[in-house]
């Protein structure tokens, strides 16, 4: 058994996603091995995550409020009024986000669920944002979501559960072109495949 500080910090790893208790442990042994400057930087870093990064309270992505005029209200995508506001790109995750916006092909608004059904037991369906999505369809005069989620079995049973959702809400729901590939994921996807994924939706 490691000593009491050790074995706590490897514990706290092993709760971060993808983190088991091997790799755990050799975050922490790197740690033991960095300068007390460097220990300060990863201190100080962490803090400044919480302090100067707010969520955005239309679209769920996180932003740096120095970067927000809004209040610190809205993300600088949400509060940008030369983007389409009737068009909301709904995607599971931030990183999702972040790889659509790096293509520059679309200019509408996102929205971020925060999961797929086939992560979640269904008593835990709650955690899905579906509540805050069917509030912003309904109030925003949202003309078109795109189900931009990943073609993965858990991603087709979460879009098949939106359109259910949002089909009294919405006239126009589509979903990313087949440019992106079965089982393959929005974050890793190069910026030309996302391009045509988005020119083809459906």
């Amino acid at each position: 058994m490691y000593p009491q500080p050790i074995q706590k910090l490897i514990e706290l790893f092993s709760q971060f996603p993808g983190v088991g208790p091997r790799t755990a442990s050799r975050f922490v042994f790197y740690l033991l091995k960095s300068s007390d400057q460097d220990i300060e930087k990863l201190i100080g870093a962490v803090q400044d995550l919480k302090k100067k990064t707010g969520i955005c309270e239309l679209c769920f992505n996180p932003f740096s409020r120095a970067e927000s005029s809004s209040e610190d209200r809205l993300c600088p995508i949400c509060s940008n009024a030369s983007r389409n506001q009737g068009i909301v790109c709904i995607v599971e995750k931030e990183s999702d986000l972040e790889a659509i916006e790096k293509t520059n092909t679309f200019k509408g608004l996102y929205f971020v669920l925060g999961g797929t059904l086939g992560q979640l037991r269904k008593e835990d369906l709650s955690k899905l944002r579906v509540k805050e999505l069917k509030a912003r369809v309904a109030k925003e005069g949202v003309k078109e979501v795109i189900l931009a989620l990943n073609p993965t079995t858990e991603g087709e049973a979460t879009a098949l559960y939106l359109e259910g959702v949002l089909k009294p809400l919405l006239k126009k729901i589509t979903k990313l072109g087949r440019g992106l590939p079965m089982g393959g994921e929005v974050e890793y996807a190069d910026e030309e495949t996302l391009r045509q994924a988005l020119e083809g939706r459906r």
